[in-house]
């Protein structure tokens, strides 16, 4: 009896919740573009098959079922939240508008994000949707502005390097390449500071560099470095053996030209998303990982 109870209770939130974001769209700009995107051509482009909604989105979808994942023990099928998708909508000053969202494994992310930057596409969030998945899953989220033969045909490069990764190796990897570190850091700190600046924390061999930034959170209270509002970077192994882990806090703006940087420079983007809600200026955090020599990670 307990047990049906509280499932109801579970089911039921949900609902509630459910019927009550119904209202949200009401606040959004019901503005329509009179334009008219080509779905046939959409779908053609993006390696798929598009749909038009009624008002006017032409979507294309991908279930992932090349692999088979488990959440808390349950095959889980595409339909529950495992399928990619991308969305194409008449633009303002651009023909088309680009939302979507990727079903990657942990070895697929960053390959994909390259891609997706080569095709002018770009990524606005990277995080779990899940607990107890095996193997993990991440879901990127890529948007753009352009032409719609473009973006469409940058979405379906993405999904052919994703495809790729598989084909060179169909079990998902565990770990990054690299030689293994050492047990115990011991990295000199004074070449790191002559590239980053400022004045590091130390500690048993680890250097740790972070930099503050202020917002103002809606009670009107200004919070910065000491708060969490900061960009950090912290290395450990050795001069010519070292990882560097860390997060950026970026602004509007900011974002991308952080994330191309990482990639260009052979660092693994591991998160993006909000840590806060209701501050001023709006903060994306990223987070990433690094391997190679010291002087490599600029």
């Amino acid at each position: 009896m307990y047990r049906f109870q509280r499932n109801h209770l579970v089911v039921g939130t949900v609902v509630a919740l459910f019927v009550n974001a119904a209202v949200w769209p009401l606040t959004a700009n019901d503005d329509k573009s009179s334009a008219k995107l080509d779905a046939d051509q959409i779908g053609k482009s993006a390696g798929g098959t598009a749909m038009t909604t009624p008002d006017g989105v032409v979507k294309v979808s991908w279930p992932r079922a090349d692999l088979p994942v488990r959440v808390d023990g349950l095959k889980m099928p595409p339909f529950m939240g495992l399928t990619s998708w991308a969305a194409f909508a008449p633009g303002g000053a651009e023909e088309a508008m680009l939302m979507g969202d990727l079903v990657l494994f942990q070895d697929e992310v960053n390959p994909a994000m390259e891609t997706a930057f080569a095709s002018g596409i770009n990524v606005t969030a990277l995080h779990n949707h899940f607990f107890f998945d095996e193997p993990k899953v991440f879901f990127m989220h890529i948007g753009g502005e352009g032409k719609a033969d473009k973006l469409a045909s940058g979405v379906h490069a993405v999904l052919d390097r994703v495809r790729q990764v598989r084909a060179a190796a169909p079990k998902v990897g565990t770990s990054f390449a690299g030689a293994t570190l050492p047990d115990k850091s011991s990295l000199t700190a004074a070449p790191l500071t002559s590239i980053l600046g400022g004045k590091p924390a130390e500690k048993d061999g680890m250097v740790k560099y972070t930099i503050g930034r202020t917002v103002k959170m809606p009670c009107g209270c200004e919070v910065g470095k000491e708060m969490g509002v900061n960009t950090w970077a912290a290395f450990y192994g050795s001069d010519d053996n070292a990882l560097v882990d860390g997060d950026f806090a970026t602004v509007a703006g900011e974002l991308q030209p952080v994330l191309r940087a990482l990639r260009g420079n052979g660092i693994n983007i591991v998160a993006i998303h909000s840590h806060m809600e209701g501050e001023s200026p709006h903060i994306i955090f990223l987070h990433y990982w690094g391997r190679g020599p010291n002087s490599a990670r600029r």
